[in-house]
């Protein structure tokens, strides 16, 4: 494992080198300057200690790479430094159980 050319250390973690996502080491604050891959980035919003954050610009439909696999498709845009969670991020494999925003289905469910 290693942290990205010219990234933030030991904020951000890069679990392999074709990964298209990044690791938050610790919480990071909304508005926190980093240098992904020597650009400067600065966070839209809060991440969560273990949350991935984008590496490069991602567009919508684009797969998501950790640990050097697929680990699912991006379903909006997402900037370098963008936080990748249940909003934006959508697993190939298996259905995401957080609730909705109608709070009564469950993410990728058909009911």
């Amino acid at each position: 494992m290693s942290t990205p050319t010219g990234a933030t250390t030991p904020r951000l973690l890069l679990m392999a080198p074709e990964d298209n996502c990044l690791i938050a080491r610790m919480p990071l604050a909304a508005g926190a300057a980093l240098e992904i891959d020597g650009a400067a980035v600065v966070l839209a919003e809060h991440v969560p200690l273990g949350y991935k954050v984008a590496r490069r610009a991602l567009k919508a439909g684009d797969k998501v790479l950790r640990y050097g696999a697929i680990i699912g498709t991006v379903t909006a845009d997402a900037a370098p430094g963008a936080m990748l969670h249940t909003h934006n991020l959508v697993s190939d494999y298996i259905p995401t159980y957080t609730l909705a925003s109608d709070a009564h289905s469950f993410i990728g469910s058909s009911h």
